[in-house]
């Protein structure tokens, strides 16, 4: 949270708001913006177009985008006078352009931590299935191909004992460390930031300053951390050739951390185990060779889809709303730079 010198004091908006919601929220939560701000929901649940979002922009106090929602500097520099706040519903912000929402004196808030329970028990959920092999037994079962138990047939590895490489120690990751212990996985994790020498005997984790030496060492390679041109193609074609051909790659966190045509080659030609994926460097285009792979679990983005996260989240961007109606800094304000 910033300080309150880092705080650029608004003004207080008399009335209601005007808010612009650019998708589709859990019905709860648009019912309670309705009855606190002047709000202008979706009604198709489709993303906003450039020009249907620069018009928005023109005409709200505060916009509600999601991940979906892609604002570069060219729109936010056509934004009316009015616009003051940007309240993101989810924790990323990497589709916004801090750095120009911040010249145009326009404040971002987020909604962090109320989706990393649900992350790290889907990251969980796709490590053991393409560690067990469990979406090749589903096709095959389904496909009407199974012809009974076999002893030496869709054979995959046990968890107990391996490696799991964590890229990304913040509260996804380190939740995700937590829940690996109990599968009796060593962790070892990378990260801009070590974690005090308490909470690595916490979670049983062992810093990697390297992390091409993690890469080569993990049984099961997680990522963890945000999309930034620092970690564009973190996962490119010569980390990959460091991975165990027996290892596997998940990710739960954004499409851009992995070379996706690299990891497709390492995948065909029998380089690596397997991966698990719940995001794409192109979504929603999903590469066909990824859908046909029979050791890739493979999900549609719904790492934080569950009821519990959307209605936490839709009270975070509430929450981010009033305090800047009121004039009082917003609790979830992001700092460019600094997330």
């Amino acid at each position: 949270m910033p300080s309150s010198a880092e705080y650029r004091p608004t003004r207080r908006v008399e009335g209601k708001p005007r808010v612009i919601v650019t998708r589709r929220l859990l019905p709860e939560t648009e019912a309670r913006m309705s009855e606190l701000f002047d709000v202008t929901l979706s009604a198709d649940d489709k993303p906003m177009t450039r020009d249907a979002l620069v018009a928005a922009m023109q005409a709200a106090d505060v916009l509600v985008p999601t991940v979906t929602d892609r604002i570069d500097a060219a729109m936010l520099a056509e934004a009316g006078s009015q616009l003051g706040l940007i309240a993101n519903f989810g924790a990323g912000t990497e589709h916004i352009d801090l750095a120009a929402a911040r010249a145009r004196k326009i404040i971002v808030t987020n909604t962090p931590g109320v989706f990393t329970d649900d992350t790290a028990d889907m990251t969980i959920a796709l490590i053991i299935s393409v560690a067990r092999r469990l979406n090749h037994g589903g096709r095959v079962l389904r496909a009407g191909k199974w012809e009974g138990w076999a002893p030496s047939t869709m054979l995959g590895h046990r968890l107990a004992g391996k490696t799991l490489g964590i890229v990304g120690m913040g509260r996804i990751g380190q939740a995700v460390a937590w829940r690996a212990r109990a599968f009796g996985l060593s962790v070892a994790y990378h990260s801009r930031h070590r974690l005090p020498e308490a909470q690595e005997t916490m979670f049983g984790a062992k810093f990697e300053p390297n992390l091409d030496k993690l890469v080569a060492e993990a049984d099961i390679l997680t990522l963890h951390c945000p999309a930034t041109a620092e970690t564009h193609h973190l996962i490119d074609a010569r980390r990959i050739a460091l991975m165990k051909p027996e290892a596997y790659l998940v990710n739960t966190a954004r499409g851009q951390l992995v070379e996706e045509e690299a990891l497709i080659a390492a995948l065909v030609e029998g380089r690596i185990g397997g991966a698990g994926l719940d995001v794409f460097e192109h979504e929603p285009q999903v590469d066909a060779r990824l859908l046909a792979h029979h050791n890739v679990a493979i999900l549609p983005h719904m790492g934080s889809a569950t009821f519990e996260g959307r209605i936490a989240s839709g009270e975070k961007v509430m929450a981010n709303v009033r305090f800047w109606a009121d004039g009082h800094r917003p609790p979830d304000q992001v700092l460019e730079g600094l997330v």
